[in-house]
């Protein structure tokens, strides 16, 4: 039996599967891996994007963050399409077979396929808020603003995403690790598990069934009954429902 069709088997016999996804998810759809050869952070800036990327960097230097935000996340999100592995996951939701999307991307791609339960541990790029006021604000009045977007009341709206130096959503982490330890199958894609804390919620699953899925090797594929090396789309895209 091919790695495939035991995957497929693996699938058939579930019925709480947890998808735990990152940037590689999304590369399919044009979307960068922060971490990728050719991913942001081998790119060149006047920072290193980690540091731009960080809650003391967007209260300092408000607008070179918000340059950065808006031509290397935002801009190039707006245009992407979700893909075969976006698709095939909201469809094994759609028959009940999937609980939850656990993901790390902040792009919404997930959504747009269809999903419904889906876990974002970085945030969201799709939501803002007022720092001084705290009202809520779409993606456009970020996308669209000309210079630091502000509310209303003259307060500076920020990315609902998580950046350095800030701790994950404390609902999403209680729904994150109680969907991965009920979970029958636990099928992780796109990631290289290098990002902590969120590789850590993987050690929750309590089954026999992990399922790694990535271009290259990770921690966890001595930890995992099936590695699969290749593109999440294209793997998930062989599965029948």
């Amino acid at each position: 039996m091919d790695k495939i069709q035991t995957l497929q088997q693996y699938i058939d016999e579930s019925q709480r599967i947890v998808f735990f996804g990152g940037a590689g998810v999304s590369t399919e759809s044009g979307i960068k891996d922060f971490r990728g050869v050719d991913g942001l952070y081998h790119q060149k800036y006047k920072y290193n994007p980690e540091t731009i990327l960080s809650h003391s960097f967007f209260l300092s230097h408000t607008d070179d963050f918000l340059e950065f935000y808006q031509d290397k996340i935002v801009q190039p999100t707006l245009h992407a399409k979700p893909n075969a592995a976006h698709y095939k996951l909201a469809q094994l939701e759609q028959v009940g077979k999937l609980t939850a999307v656990v993901t790390q991307n902040i792009d919404g791609l997930h959504q747009l396929a269809g999903s419904r339960n889906v876990l974002e541990l970085h945030g969201t790029i799709h939501r803002n808020y007022c720092m001084k006021c705290g009202q809520q604000y779409p993606l456009e009045a970020v996308s669209q603003a000309e210079g630091i977007p502000r509310c209303h009341c003259g307060g500076i709206l920020k990315p609902d995403v998580v950046l350095y130096e800030e701790p994950l959503d404390e609902t999403v982490i209680s729904k994150t690790v109680q969907a991965i330890s009920q979970a029958d199958l636990l099928i992780v894609g796109g990631t290289s598990l290098t990002v902590y804390p969120a590789a850590s919620f993987l050690d929750f699953y309590q089954g026999n069934r992990l399922v790694v899925i990535n271009l290259n090797v990770t921690s966890y594929d001595d930890k995992a009954a099936l590695t699969i090396n290749g593109k999440i789309g294209e793997v998930l895209d062989q599965i029948k429902l």
